[in-house]
């Protein structure tokens, strides 16, 4: 897509001197993208287990990762940024790009929680080979929420095969139909703000069904819920009301990530309760002698 020569200066006039204060806030939005990721690739990476990630929530969060970057990078007003890039100094360019890696930075450190996800996928036990004399018991629920291998090989080929689609396509309107890229980026911006909204609603439900949060990152949940608004406002800022398929993802991202987050601090404090009040119970037995304690009956047997 070419912009006219009139267009260009004016806008690279404009690029050339960027505000301070937005660079340095973009600046530190870039860091905290990156930053608040660590805490689940170390998570999956320490527990060596990806058990509690659900595996639509780890597809369509690729996915939909993909259609920001591929939305972003498609924009006129972007590609309008990037044309600069000839004509402007090397800070106004990088000021001008932050919102492209920003965009950027965030769909690398999915992919690399859906590697993760891929190399740790957890193992299915295995049922007894032979059969027993005992009373069959029912299967464990960790047996039962386990996802299978072959779910995890479609995670990994439908976001290599949207991926695919997403840059061949991209690269049509850019080279072919320049005058449909708008309709083409809001389209990208509209399917990823629905695979966003709906990548959080299986995790959801994983994590109210197994009642505790396993291998999904509290901490990441922290920096990003916040951090979604303030990116928002960082992308609007720059792209405008044009850009509103760019910066809404993020808005109804924060939102379902909240909603996750307070169900997660909750298990968490659960378990700490429970934990602080069976050693509270423990500690009551031992004093009591003979193993007795408040919970204990009255009457026992005699030996």
């Amino acid at each position: 897509m070419t912009f006219p020569s009139a267009f260009k200066s004016s806008h690279c006039d404009e690029l050339e001197s960027p505000d301070v204060g937005n660079f340095a806030v973009s600046v530190f939005i870039l860091i905290g993208i990156l930053i608040s990721y660590l805490p689940q690739h170390y998570r999956i990476i320490s527990r060596r287990s990806s058990l509690g990630l659900s595996p639509m929530f780890v597809l369509l969060g690729t996915v939909s990762g993909t259609a920001a970057i591929a939305n972003i990078l498609t924009l006129p007003a972007s590609r309008a940024d990037m044309a600069c890039c000839t004509e402007i100094s090397r800070f106004a360019c990088a000021a001008a790009m932050l919102g492209v890696a920003q965009v950027g930075v965030q769909w690398t450190c999915f992919f690399f929680i859906m590697l993760l996800f891929l190399i740790f996928f957890p193992r299915r036990p295995s049922p007894p080979s032979t059969p027993t004399t005992t009373t069959p018991t029912a299967p464990s629920p960790d047996h039962e929420t386990i996802p299978t291998w072959a779910e995890a090989i479609l995670v990994l080929l439908f976001s290599l095969a949207f991926f695919l689609f997403a840059f061949l396509t991209s690269l049509v309107f850019i080279y072919a139909a320049p005058a449909h890229l708008q309709g083409w980026a809001n389209f990208l911006g509209i399917l990823g703000t629905v695979l966003a909204s709906v990548q959080y609603l299986p995790q959801i439900w994983t994590t109210w069904r197994l009642q505790e949060v396993l291998s999904l990152s509290i901490p990441m949940m922290c920096i990003q819920t916040p951090g979604s608004f303030v990116w928002a406002a960082s992308l609007a800022a720059r792209l405008g009301r044009e850009g509103w398929s760019a910066w809404g993802l993020y808005i109804v991202t924060g939102c379902l990530q909240g909603v996750l987050l307070g169900m997660g601090i909750s298990f968490v404090v659960r378990d700490w309760r429970r934990k602080k009040g069976g050693a509270e119970g423990d500690a009551n037995g031992v004093g009591n002698g003979n193993g007795a304690s408040e919970r204990s009956p009255l009457l026992q047997a005699s030996a």
